[in-house]
Formats: C-alpha cells, structure tokens, sequence
C-alpha cells in the first residue's frame, strides 16, 4: 500500500492564477467553446456497438477533445468511458456500473473536478477579472458609513 506524499486530489487545489504554480510552471489550459473541429480518431478498440461509436463521434466535437487530440496515449481511456456510458444508460445498470463512469468521467476532463484535475478551462467559462478601481475611489465596502452590526454577543458600554 502506498504510504505518505502527496496524492490524486489531497490537500486544497493548485490556485491557477497563484505565484507557486507559476514557479512550478502549472498553467490552465483554455479549451475553446466550440469544440475540436478536427478529424475524429478511429474507435481504439476492434469492436463496438453501433451506440459506442455514436457516443466517441460526439464526445470529439467538445471542448475536452481539443487537449485530447494531442494526448492520443488517452484514447483508450476515453473509449473506455464512452463503454462504461453506454452501460449505464441500461434500465438494469448498478451503482458500480455508474461509480466506473463518473471515475473516467474524471480522468478526461467530463466533469467539473475532471477540468480541475486536468488543469483545463473551457474558454467562455473563465470568469473575465474584475476591473480594478481608481486608488481614489472607494469600494462598496469601505464607503465611509460605519457597517451595520447585526449580532451583538455583548452590549456595547
């Protein structure tokens, strides 16, 4: 069994935007919003059924695609997921069956922890900065008015 350092998702997130994961050189990657335009790659595996194919030709229209088409090492993962879906979608389908795909989902990115994970953005999900205020111009909260005190442990004398 594997014991101590630092494992898949333990301890808070990397902070996109802090210095530490600059200096480690862990940047987001922006996925486009409309998705890969390329070519689809072949289905990885010899056989599958006609609704496995029509569920691989899908998923390489979206924004994940775009980083998977330079990872072909992840082609069988994803071809995976797209199996363990295709399952899951049965009446008769467990919580196993479910708990493998949400797993995969993960790994390639599917999900929002999967675009964390895998350091992506999709690109008209990135919230725009805020824009920054005059040095002369105060903010909501500090606009000279004393704040309102709503809870009072002790009176003021």
């Amino acid at each position: 069994m594997a014991r101590g350092g630092a494992r898949n998702r333990s301890g808070p997130p990397a902070e996109a935007t802090s210095g530490r994961s600059e200096r480690r050189g862990l940047a987001m990657r922006s996925l486009p919003a409309e998705g890969f335009q390329g070519k689809v790659p072949d289905w990885p595996f010899t056989k599958g059924s006609t609704r496995e194919r029509s569920v691989w030709k899908k998923l390489w229209r979206t924004p994940q695609a775009v980083a998977w088409a330079d990872e072909p090492w992840r082609w069988e993962t994803i071809a995976m997921y797209v199996r363990w879906k295709v399952r899951a979608e049965a009446a008769d389908a467990g919580p196993g069956i479910a708990t493998a795909m949400i797993r995969l989902s993960d790994q390639i990115g599917m999900s929002p922890a999967g675009l964390a994970e895998n350091r992506w953005a999709i690109a008209d999900a990135v919230p725009e900065p805020k824009p920054e205020r005059p040095s002369g111009e105060p903010s909501e909260e500090s606009s000279g008015e004393a704040p309102v005190r709503r809870l009072r442990a002790v009176a003021d004398d």
